[in-house]
């Protein structure tokens, strides 16, 4: 972990929870801030710590994790460049809940949580839209929770390809890096299940492993 340093307001922008603030705005909630890189591996935070920070990803990808006292690790998400975690930690004092982990060197903005309850009480639409990022997180977890319930490993592997898309050239994709053994962490499966069924999904056409990632193939959100 490198030492912090400072945050520019053109470092924020790029953020969507501080799109259209003012650049007086932006220059006070960029005063509080300090920027750090961690290196690939590196625990960010682990479950049961302190809850003293809000982190933005402004590089780099990372894995919210809990595992058990065997070490047997769940994936809870994959956070990539403009995500936000440990927002949890501006509603009150609990520790961590899960720990965050760099997958690749990673650039976080962090600001610490009382600097960052008094930005949501001097901006309405900042603090707005955290309720609403919280109530995706909500949804989320209970399309994971209908999906292990509901759906067999074909199942969940194409919902969690086709959650983790995006749209590029005309093609959809999934460019953030991910193994095989964290999509079986992800989605409650072995790492052999998880490669045959990517293995069968590439035979019929569904998706196509290429250097920029895996394309996904329209019939995939019939699977």
């Amino acid at each position: 972990m490198s030492q912090p340093t400072a945050v520019s307001t053109i470092a924020l922008k790029t953020f969507p929870l501080f799109h259209g603030l003012s650049d007086e705005v932006l220059a006070s909630v960029a005063h509080c801030s300090m920027m750090r890189r961690f290196p690939r591996g590196q625990a960010v935070v682990l479950a049961g710590d302190r809850s003293d920070f809000v982190y933005f990803v402004l590089t780099g990808s990372l894995k919210v994790v809990v595992s058990d006292e065997d070490g047997r690790e769940v994936i809870l998400s994959i956070l990539g460049q403009g995500e936000l975690f440990g927002e949890m930690a501006i509603f009150g004092e609990q520790p961590r809940s899960a720990s965050v982990v760099a997958v690749t060197p990673a650039d976080l903005v962090m600001i610490p949580k009382q600097d960052f309850r008094q930005i949501m009480k001097d901006n309405f639409e900042v603090a707005w839209r955290i309720m609403c990022n919280l109530a995706e997180r909500l949804r989320n977890a209970d399309r994971k929770i209908e999906s292990l319930a509901l759906m067999d490993v074909y199942g969940r592997v194409a919902r969690l390809l086709l959650e983790m898309a995006e749209e590029h050239g005309g093609q959809t994709i999934v460019v953030r890096k991910i193994s095989k053994q964290d999509i079986a962490k992800m989605i409650g499966a072995s790492r052999e299940m998880v490669s045959r069924v990517m293995k069968d999904l590439s035979v019929q056409g569904l998706i196509e492993e290429t250097e920029r990632g895996v394309v996904l193939r329209e019939r995939l959100n019939d699977v």
